[in-house]
């Protein structure tokens, strides 16, 4: 996922923000179409928001990826009359993302303290390293089993922030096989990370 670029002005910024608040109430209701054009429309600068707090990009992607996943369980509690729908998500992504780093760093402090009592190195962080190593080369295999275009499809979406509209020129293709193979891609690879919990 990419954060800012430079095609992303003012302008489309408003667009994608009223598409949003049209998207986010259909989501509510449960449609998961609804659900796969709010990710294109938001998932750019929403990981844009969390890597500038977050810093870490495997962390951020984690933190973006925790955010979509409430928005699908919780659009119903958006209420329009408080604001637009981009401005609640990325409301929720901010405070995700600043709940992330004090969680780490007081975890980073509780374990230097127990460390200094114990007169022992503090932990040296190796177990989550090769947990988070693990999930991603999981990811990795997942994305493998997808055709190419889905791969390239989801790649281009979700890692560097682009639309469907973006990523159809990208590949020079209509935009409509790129939402058809996107959310065939998207289907094939829920299932497959399905089967590493």
């Amino acid at each position: 996922m990419r954060g800012t670029r430079g095609g992303a002005g003012c302008g489309h910024r408003e667009g994608a923000g009223s598409q949003a608040d049209d998207l986010l109430v259909l989501v509510a209701d449960g449609d998961q179409r609804a659900f796969e054009e709010l990710y294109a429309v938001v998932s750019g600068p929403l990981y844009g928001l969390v890597r500038r707090v977050v810093r870490d990009p495997a962390q951020s992607e984690e933190v973006a990826q925790e955010v979509l996943l409430e928005l699908w369980r919780s659009a119903a509690r958006f209420d329009p009359r408080r604001g637009s729908a981009l401005s609640w998500i990325l409301t929720l992504a901010h405070r995700r993302a600043v709940d992330r780093v004090r969680s780490a760093r007081a975890a980073g402090e509780r374990e230097q303290r127990e460390a200094l009592r114990a007169g022992e190195p503090a932990f040296d962080q190796v177990a989550e390293e090769v947990e988070a190593g693990l999930e991603r080369e999981w990811v990795r295999r997942c994305l493998t089993r997808l055709t190419t275009l889905q791969r390239q499809s989801v790649t281009l979406a979700y890692y560097d922030g682009y639309t469907y509209r973006e990523v159809a020129e990208r590949l020079s293709l209509p935009l409509g096989t790129v939402k058809t193979r996107m959310r065939d891609g998207l289907t094939r690879l829920r299932q497959c990370l399905g089967g590493a919990a």
